[in-house]
């Protein structure tokens, strides 16, 4: 899976503008192209800024990359914690 190079970082995201990006990401629910992802944000945000939280994201695990942009890939533990709650079914 590609990987997105992250810019040398001359200053790190606030809290506040990584949960904008992130929550942006989730509503989508789907791919979206970073461009689009660029307009879709409530406040206009610097590119290399993106690429950095974008990266962030990707490597904790809550976003993937496709050729066709970056999508939503996190699961809560609650959800998780329900799925297993529900035991193995065999079919």
């Amino acid at each position: 899976m590609p990987h997105l190079k992250q810019p040398k970082m001359l200053h790190s995201p606030t809290l506040d503008t990584v949960l904008m990006v992130e929550d942006t990401i989730k509503k989508t629910k789907q791919v979206i192209s970073v461009a689009e992802l660029k307009r879709k944000l409530p406040r206009k945000v610097n590119h290399n800024t993106l690429k950095i939280i974008l990266s962030y994201l990707q490597k904790s695990g809550k976003v993937e990359f496709t050729p066709d942009g970056v999508v939503w890939f996190f699961m809560p533990k609650e959800d998780v914690a329900g799925i297993l709650s529900k035991g193995r079914t065999w079919t």
